[in-house]
């Protein structure tokens, strides 16, 4: 059962991630590498820049001189502009999806791309006839007007909209924006499944309310249950519906590590056994046990609750707009480490979405120092202080890791020492740089041997 936290006791060293999730669900920038031990996972991004402190620092919604209102459920409005140090050409991310049938979705793709002609927007737009879906970077302007043109539409008027810094540039190489049958990739598809009834979804828990929930939850025992007043024992179990490599830079405290290594292969609650290690929802008692679900925009949970359902889970409920939502509303509380993200900015800090909790000490900090520092470098296995995974430098290999210091120079910005004595090694990138496409890198091996 799930509601053990982090470990404080010997740091342990996580299996390699993405090891046996051959499609790429993320095809625009996130690619995999041929395999070695398995199949591994390869961000095609060309750089990822320094975060620095003055990008967490500024309060970008506050000027209302020419904004254009987006509404938020924080109980606060969203403005166009970015206050006085920016302007128009500031990008943001921007990432919303909606469930609502689309008679013809090949028409509606085609709408928006007419939109989109001439505006200079970088990402992923998903369209079939069970909604949208889309992770999005622009400049403020054109990013927002997407959206408000988008929010004219009856169907689409009432979208939850998460906005964030894009840190400097854009977050995607490039924009793709067509039919895709399934909105989220899951094994079999989603398209039988009925996202389409709210009823079979989760229930959604404001950022306020799942906070007193988890926090409750939290006081109760590690077994998270209380009592209802009659025979029954009531349960909370925490559910991240997420991979376990974005388990290993930030989750909420008391939630166990998902044994997945791709969101297409989860299955979680479909085990006939009541015993099932990687399955936390193995023998749980369906009707007196309140699911927490969460991930980091909302979607997964409100996908796989579905499925839930359909398996006999009565009490289910997600976190309304997912985590990047949560940490705007209420900052880090529960929270512990950064937020994994599907963009070239890879790992984000909760100051990225909410500063001032930080300023006012809502960082998490009455949780013990122990369940704070819980990541671990994957070859030597010691904490880790820097939540930014890395690619190895070994073009064949490419597998995403976490790895101290110390390792990065030891292995040459390799995961092991086979790959640090491979033919094609790119160069150690410092700090937060990325690897450029892996093309570049191969044509300049091929170059090279010519020259020979």
């Amino acid at each position: 059962m799930s509601g053990g936290a982090a470990s404080s006791g010997a740091p342990h060293t996580p299996p390699k991630v993405f090891s046996s999730c051959r499609a790429a669900v993320f095809r625009t920038n996130l690619f995999f590498s041929q395999p070695r031990n398995g199949t591994f996972f390869k961000p095609e991004i060309s750089t990822l820049l320094t975060v620095s402190s003055r990008s967490f620092s500024r309060e970008p919604w506050k000027d209302k001189k020419n904004s254009t209102k987006i509404k938020s459920t924080c109980g606060f409005q969203l403005s166009s502009d970015f206050g006085e140090e920016s302007s128009d050409g500031d990008c943001i991310v921007v990432n919303f999806y909606r469930f609502v049938y689309i008679k013809d979705p090949e028409e509606e793709v085609a709408k928006h791309l007419s939109f989109l002609q001439g505006r200079d927007i970088h990402g992923r737009i998903y369209v079939n006839e069970q909604g949208i879906n889309a992770q999005y970077s622009g400049p403020s302007k054109d990013a927002l007007a997407y959206v408000n043109w988008l929010k004219e539409d009856d169907q689409f008027s009432d979208i939850s909209v998460q906005i964030s810094s894009a840190v400097s540039g854009h977050a995607f190489p490039r924009l793709k924006l067509r039919y895709k049958s399934s909105l989220v990739q899951l094994e079999g598809g989603i398209s039988h499944l009925p996202l389409l009834d709210p009823a079979m979804r989760a229930t959604p828990l404001p950022p306020s309310e799942w906070k007193k929930k988890l926090q409750a939850a939290n006081n109760v025992d590690h077994s998270f249950s209380e009592e209802d007043g009659s025979d029954n024992i009531w349960k909370f179990l925490l559910l991240d519906v997420r991979n376990g490599y974005e388990w290993d830079v930030g989750h909420f405290h008391g939630a166990q590590r998902p044994d997945v290594d791709c969101f297409r292969s989860t299955s979680f609650g479909l085990s006939e056994s009541e015993q099932v290690a990687s399955d936390p929802l193995a023998g749980v008692d369906k009707d007196h046990t309140d699911v927490l679900m969460y991930c980091t925009g909302g979607i997964r949970c409100d996908v796989y609750s579905t499925i839930l359902r359909q398996r006999g889970f009565r009490n289910l409920y997600t976190l309304q707009g997912g985590v990047s939502h949560y940490l705007k509303c209420e900052g880090p509380v529960e929270w512990v480490g950064n937020l994994f993200v599907f963009d070239s900015r890879l790992s984000m800090p909760p100051p990225a979405y909410k500063p001032e909790a930080v300023a006012n000490g809502a960082n998490g900090a009455e949780l013990p120092s122990e369940k704070r520092t819980f990541a671990s470098c994957y070859i030597c296995g010691l904490r880790v202080h820097e939540l930014r995974h890395r690619n190895c430098a070994n073009l064949d290999c490419n597998l995403l890791f976490l790895s101290c210091s110390s390792c990065v120079e030891e292995f040459r910005g390799c995961c092991c020492l086979d790959c640090k004595s491979a033919p094609r090694l790119r160069p150690v990138l410092p700090g937060h740089q990325r690897y450029q496409k892996w093309h570049i890198y191969r044509d300049a091996v091929v170059q090279s041997k010519l020259l020979i």
